[in-house]
C-alpha cells in the first residue's frame, strides 16, 4: 500500500507517542510504592506525599490514555483516516504548557507527534488548495473506488 507523505507523518506520530508511553512507564516504574497503592494506602491515606508524587507520575498520569491515544492515531494513519487537526493542537499545546511549567523535561518529546500531526494536516489543506482531488480517507472508501 503507498501511503500519502500525511498518512505516513500521523502512523509514525502515533507509534512515537506510544514509545513516549512506554519510556515514562520504564522509567518510572522501579519504586518501593506499588504495595501501598495495592494494599489501599492512597484510599486509607498512609500514602506520604512522595507516595502521591510517584502515583500521579506513573498509574494516575496520562500515560495510558497517550499510548491509547498513539494506538488510535496510528491506526488511523495506517487505515488512511485523517487525523482531525485539534488533535496535534492540543496534544502540542499540552506538552507545551507543561513545558512552560516544569522546564525542559520528558514532555519535550511530545513535540515531536504533534509537529507530525499539524503538518499532516496542513499538508492534507494545501493538497485540496492545490486543487489536487480530495484524498480518500479510509481504506474502505479505497476499495470500494477500485471496484
Amino acid at each position: 500500500m503507498n501511503q500519502k507523505p500525511s498518512h505516513r507523518s500521523t502512523v509514525i506520530a502515533g507509534w512515537s507517542m506510544v514509545a513516549i508511553a512506554v519510556l515514562h512507564t520504564l522509567a518510572h516504574m522501579f519504586h518501593p510504592y506499588w504495595r501501598q497503592w495495592l494494599t489501599g494506602g492512597l484510599w486509607t491515606g498512609e500514602a506520604g506525599l512522595e507516595s502521591i508524587s510517584f502515583f500521579w507520575a506513573l498509574p494516575g498520569s496520562f500515560v495510558v490514555v497517550l499510548a491509547v491515544l498513539g494506538l488510535l492515531v496510528a491506526g488511523m494513519g495506517r487505515r488512511g483516516d485523517d487525523v482531525p487537526a485539534y488533535v496535534g493542537w492540543g496534544l502540542g499545546l499540552w506538552v507545551l504548557g507543561c513545558l512552560a511549567l516544569i522546564g525542559p523535561s520528558g514532555f519535550m518529546f511530545g513535540i515531536l507527534p504533534s509537529i507530525l500531526l499539524i503538518a499532516a494536516d496542513l499538508r492534507r489543506r494545501s493538497a485540496r488548495r492545490a486543487g489536487s482531488p480530495m484524498p480518500v480517507t479510509s481504506g474502505e472508501d479505497q476499495a470500494t473506488q477500485t471496484r
